[in-house]
């Protein structure tokens, strides 16, 4: 059976971390997020993968490239203009068989809930959820998909599209009679509302497990769960008197040198040079040739490859891209002194990330001076420069220099 990934889109909630890379290949667990997608597609017996991709492509092409490495075949198919996910399904349509999948890019799903899906004749994920006004809600009547609404103020239940689709050649008849949405786009939960009008049923199916990635903040709850799932493995090295506690991954080629104490779950990408004397914390996950230096503590955050965190750094609770160098002494603050929910200002709008605890979102390639101080929930553009002393609050625009 074939699966169709949509992974055109480049997310733009999810921006300062997406003005480089689409949002499918944002690291989670040092993976990106549509690389988890592949692997549980495999484990569920599916190697026939199309992804259906638009902006900065060559990112996702140039990772996978055929699929040989993930035991796929893997084929691509252009989206030029982000129209939808119907008209994406469509631009898809002639490499497609008479059955298939189809999965939204920026979510995970487990093996389990894919192959109890592409079981059926035809289905849709669903999940429950405490905000289902946030997403498409579906209506299920003695267990069949009657109506899908699609984020109403309102919600008449908590059951929302988790974005898992087993399809057959039947819905591509609908695809051409589906109509722009007032979002302005061509979607299929309306081509499946036509589908269903025409007589067709579709099973609902609750996933067990679903892992939905709309904000930044997303990414540290996906990378929780996953890394609690993590195999502790060693294959760097560990000085004497460095200390290693629980499920912990270090890869080929890194040093964690002595004074070091890391507590898993935890995983260090390859090449890294971890130490001396410092802490990492549970959660946390450096890429690839990162630095974590002396008097270093880094808690429940996502550092990306090329990252130097060298000496007297703190991150908690926190994204930072590719390619950045903090100076000594920059610290990321992630709690509130009245301890209330961090909100976030994301497209023009102020939004609560729904935790107590949250650093900031740093792009790719910010640099900081000595004794800079990045308050709660502050948004760094990519190719920042921040100036010693400063003290970085809110949205910080790409290629600013802040003296």
């Amino acid at each position: 059976m074939q699966a169709v990934i949509l992974a055109a889109g480049e997310g733009t909630r999810m921006r300062p971390l997406t003005y480089t890379r689409p949002k499918v290949m944002l690291p989670v667990a040092n993976k990106p997020i549509i690389e988890h997608l592949i692997v549980e597609l495999k484990k569920a017996g599916i190697q026939d993968v199309i992804l259906v991709v638009g902006y900065r492509s060559e990112t996702i092409r140039d990772y996978f490239g055929k699929g040989e490495n993930w035991g796929v075949r893997i084929r691509y198919v252009e989206q030029r203009r982000q129209l939808g996910t119907a008209d994406a399904l469509k631009s898809a349509s002639h490499l497609l068989d008479s059955d298939f999948l189809m999965l939204n890019g920026d979510n995970i799903v487990g093996a389990e809930d894919i192959a109890r899906i592409a079981s059926r004749d035809r289905a849709l994920g669903i999940y429950r959820v405490s905000r289902p006004q946030d997403f498409g809600v579906v209506i299920v009547e003695d267990g069949k998909v009657k109506r899908i609404i699609e984020k109403p103020s309102q919600p008449p239940a908590n059951t929302i599209n988790a974005g898992v689709y087993k399809l057959d050649a039947t819905i591509l008849d609908c695809l051409e009679k589906t109509e722009i949405s007032e979002r302005g786009e061509y979607e299929v939960t309306d081509t499946i509302q036509l589908a269903i009008g025409n007589g067709l049923e579709f099973e609902a199916v609750e996933l067990n497990r679903w892992i939905d990635v709309g904000y930044p903040w997303d990414l540290l709850r996906a990378n929780e769960v996953l890394l609690d799932e993590i195999r502790p493995e060693i294959r760097g090295e560990v000085e004497d008197g460095a200390v290693i506690k629980g499920r912990v991954f270090v890869d080929e080629g890194s040093l964690v040198m002595s004074g070091s104490y890391i507590i898993g779950p935890a995983i260090i990408g390859k090449n890294c040079r971890i130490g001396p004397y410092c802490y990492i914390r549970p959660h946390t996950s450096i890429g690839d040739n990162c630095h974590i230096g002396a008097f270093v503590e880094v808690k429940n955050s996502i550092i990306m490859s090329n990252t130097n965190l060298p000496h007297l750094n703190y991150a908690g609770d926190s994204v930072v891209g590719e390619g950045c160098n903090f100076g000594a002494g920059t610290k990321v603050a992630n709690l509130r002194l009245d301890e209330k929910e961090v909100r976030v200002a994301v497209k023009g709008r102020v939004v609560s990330t729904g935790r107590k605890k949250f650093g900031a979102v740093v792009g790719d390639n910010v640099k900081t001076g000595i004794n800079v101080s990045i308050n709660v929930g502050a948004m760094v553009g990519n190719d920042v420069l921040v100036g010693p002393g400063k003290v970085v609050s809110g949205t910080v625009d790409p290629g600013s220099f802040l003296r």
